[in-house]
């Protein structure tokens, strides 16, 4: 080699300079989100930190959420009741977009969340992919709208895991249908006005004579106890359905509808929700928790400084990132038409339970203020109990990825 070419300056290029670290985000998984999305993100969590945040420690301590229809209205208005449906009203938003909303409005509090899902992803889903194009027209756009409040029924008191085996019965009289039967634990039942039922008949026609019904709420014979003490989801309305005689016309079941494929694929929405959802409640857990290791002292320094103190914080941040990334996939896999039931148990199954156990790491971390109202964390903890059974118990969603692992069925 000449001097000449030794002389040459290096032509390889130096390598980019690396953003700093951001403790929100730490996998950079913003950078997979487009402006639309991060848009619809800030504009739910700017909206839930102006209406919910301020009041809701009162709200769940007294068991109530007052002014649950002018909330219906304002989420009406954001674009988040029945979001990622298409026309009549509902804003077509894509599943990504959806699930962000989810996680939003779970980090605010759980029960904020599944007065949307059950609007949008059980009572709207129904009607919106079952529903006959008059029933699409009569209550979707009040829905979107969050004039009219829905709810869905087909958990029953004896009968929750196990849907086929339900009492409520739908018989036939002359052109008409006779509603009979209970409906339990059902979210915004005693504050809806229309209710997606399901109930056994004697028309078969392939379906296994499970058929879906569009109630009106003021229907002779229909009523709606709301369920008092609750120790979770208590800034949530929960109801009994009772369903005495309840006459219908022809034309109030969902024509397509036939057997439990229809009720648990608006299980299958629904819980997509719950994986972004989820998320959120054990986002708001974690940043309480490093807000307060940052500042608490202790034998004369932050605790966050203590090595045990951050191996907690590092396993939560581990976790709480992996599921974000986790339901940012299944959404991309539900935009593109791709996603399985199975995979939707998946990401339900492990994000609720990575949740709850991010609570509880945070609670230890804020020693005895952790089970105080003044922070975030008992609250999420306990709201994530119902959300870890409702839509799907752990030993449900264990048993279909094991069915779907072994090609053999457990649950009979």
């Amino acid at each position: 080699m000449s001097t000449t070419e030794s002389a040459k300056p290096s032509t390889t290029p130096k390598p980019p300079k690396l953003p700093p670290f951001d403790a929100t985000d730490p996998l950079g998984i913003d950078d997979l989100l487009d402006p639309e999305d991060l848009a619809i993100r800030g504009t739910v969590r700017t909206w839930a930190a102006d209406r919910v945040l301020p009041h809701i420690a009162e709200w769940y301590e007294n068991g109530e959420l007052p002014g649950i229809r002018e909330l219906a209205r304002e989420l009406g208005s954001l674009g988040a009741l029945g979001m990622s449906l298409k026309g009549y009203g509902c804003a077509g938003a894509t599943a990504v977009q959806y699930g962000l909303a989810c996680l939003e409005l779970e980090a605010a509090d759980s029960g904020i969340r599944s007065l949307v899902s059950v609007q949008g992803s059980l009572a709207m889903y129904a009607i919106h992919r079952f529903g006959s194009e008059e029933q699409k027209r009569q209550w979707l756009p009040g829905m979107a709208a969050g004039e009219i409040i829905g709810c869905f029924g087909l958990t029953e008191p004896d009968h929750g895991s196990d849907p086929a085996g339900m009492r409520t019965y739908a018989r036939r009289d002359g052109g008409d249908w006779v509603l009979t039967g209970r409906k339990m634990w059902i979210t915004n039942g005693s504050v809806a006005g229309v209710a997606v039922v399901w109930a056994q008949t004697d028309e078969d026609d392939g379906g296994g004579g499970i058929r879906g019904f569009v109630v009106p709420t003021d229907s002779p014979g229909f009523t709606a106890p709301e369920i008092r003490h609750k120790w979770s989801l208590r800034a949530s309305v929960t109801s009994e359905l009772v369903m005495d005689g309840v006459r219908l016309p022809a034309d109030a079941v969902l024509p397509g509808a036939l057997g439990l494929r229809g009720p648990l694929s608006c299980l299958s929405h629904a819980r997509y929700g719950i994986v972004w959802g989820a998320m959120g409640a054990a986002r708001a857990s974690f940043e309480a928790a490093l807000d307060y290791a940052r500042t608490r002292e202790q034998f004369g320094r932050p605790i966050g400084g203590f090595q045990l103190t951050q191996a907690k914080l590092a396993d939560m941040a581990v976790e709480l990132h992996k599921g974000i990334l986790l339901a940012h996939h299944l959404g991309r896999r539900l935009d593109a038409g791709r996603l399985r039931p199975e995979q939707v148990s998946f990401g339900k199954l492990n994000n609720v339970r990575e949740a709850i156990e991010i609570c509880r790491t945070s609670r230890t971390i804020l020693g005895a203020n952790g089970i105080s109202l003044e922070y975030p964390v008992m609250r999420h903890a306990t709201n994530l109990e119902s959300v870890l059974t409702y839509e799907g118990t752990v030993e449900m969603h264990q048993l279909v990825l094991g069915k779907a692992l072994t090609g053999l069925d457990a649950f009979r």
